[in-house]
């Protein structure tokens, strides 16, 4: 199901390859392969080797430290690092804050921010979601109240993913209370070392804790790290998740799981043979290949309009809704081919240290339920599906 590329372009993929060959770290990729936990330090090490390329940024502009390829070099790089088994690149500040910045932020905060995003010095997290607040993210109760030069912000935000390891966090707060609950949302930029802030993180259902929750009392952030004006908070954040929903339909990440589950599926049996030969089973799985080729043609549709200045519409919505559906029926169709295999929850088997013994089944087995829970939540967060067809209904039939 590859697409036909021009020989420019298949040269460029073969440059991808070499590179990955050789610099890619085994064991990085071998965690990656088998579904194992990718630490800090690993996701770390691969984003400076990629700084070192200068292959971290594609989304961003050349002269800006980005790379400068067409949407169909940036969608075959996708797909060559995720077949490689690289891990995916921490989306917060590449590919989610750093746009925000470069548009909205001023000339300060460029230089401020931008180079340490590039290099990896600093680890993003986003201040979005919170308790109470639901898909409804207007509704965010954080407060920010300006006392000279800086805001006090109290409040709490939670499912804050890998807020354990941030050095700054990107937040939307509240500012005024008056008029549409859109309007009097502020956009600031919060040192995670500063005197207030505790984070706690919360087990999910596939055992790890990357999700987080993050308290703020009497925070005081200085006014300097406001992005844009203040109240027009809303604006900047709809931006921002426009790149989030476009970067969630992870194509070249659900081709990598795709050919991972037909090997699998070969050498599964289900009623003495190979379950891939299984009728209903093969259905199903040609099903999400037709699907997943279907969403590939759309995101490359989506990359050439954006990269000729066009505005963006509903395509990130349906992106992120077609995009985690795929990936959720991937994560089932692994679990079904396994059976019995996925029932043992062996968190000790995703090589953190000081364990050896064998796993019980396959060596893929341990991993594929808790990935299967893992993306139980891909419906639900940059904006949950249900309201992602909210937003379909208004832009695209009108009603």
């Amino acid at each position: 199901m590859d697409v036909v590329l021009s020989p420019e372009e298949e040269a460029f993929r073969q440059e991808v390859r070499a590179f990955l060959a050789e610099k890619l770290p085994a064991d990085i990729a071998e965690k990656t392969g088998n579904g194992f936990r990718i630490s800090k330090q690993d996701h770390v090490r691969w984003q400076k080797i990629l700084h070192e390329k200068g292959w971290i940024a594609p989304n961003w502009p050349a002269e800006l430290g980005g790379t400068g390829w067409t949407p169909m070099q940036k969608h075959i790089f996708d797909e060559e690092c995720a077949l490689a088994g690289a891990p995916m690149v921490i989306p917060f500040g590449v590919t989610m804050v750093a746009p925000v910045i470069m548009k909205f932020g001023n000339e300060a905060q460029k230089e401020r921010f931008l180079p340490r995003i590039l290099s990896s010095d600093d680890w993003w997290c986003q201040g979005y979601s919170e308790p109470g607040s639901g898909s409804d993210l207007a509704s965010l109760r954080t407060k920010a109240v300006l006392d000279g030069d800086h805001y006090v912000v109290n409040g709490q935000k939670t499912w804050t993913t890998l807020a354990q390891h941030a050095d700054w966090m990107f937040t939307l707060v509240r500012t005024q209370d008056t008029g549409k609950p859109q309007e009097g949302i502020t956009f600031l930029l919060i040192d995670m070392k500063s005197p207030g802030i505790s984070v706690h993180p919360i087990t999910t259902l596939d055992g790890s804790a990357e999700i987080n929750s993050v308290f703020l009392e009497d925070v005081r952030v200085p006014v300097e790290n406001r992005i844009g004006e203040e109240g027009k908070g809303w604006t900047y954040a709809k931006y921002l998740l426009g790149h989030e929903r476009t970067s969630i339909a992870a194509v070249g990440r659900s081709k990598a799981q795709l050919r991972k589950l037909k090997g699998i599926a070969k050498v599964e049996l289900a009623g003495g043979k190979p379950i891939i030969e299984d009728p209903d089973y093969a259905r199903r799985l040609a099903q999400i290949e037709i699907d997943l080729l279907s969403l590939e043609s759309l995101v490359l549709r989506t990359l050439y309009a954006e990269s000729e200045g066009k505005p963006v519409g509903a395509e990130p919505s349906f992106l992120k809704i077609k995009g985690t559906q795929i990936q959720q029926g991937l994560t089932e169709l692994l679990m079904e081919a396994i059976g019995p295999y996925a029932a043992p929850y062996q968190p000790e088997a995703f090589r953190d240290e000081g364990w050896n013994e064998e796993p019980v089944g396959p060596d893929y087995g341990p991993a594929l339920a808790p990935l299967y829970f893992n993306w139980r939540k891909a419906s639900i967060y940059g904006g949950s599906n249900e309201i992602q067809k909210n937003i379909l209904a208004k832009m695209v039939l009108g009603l």
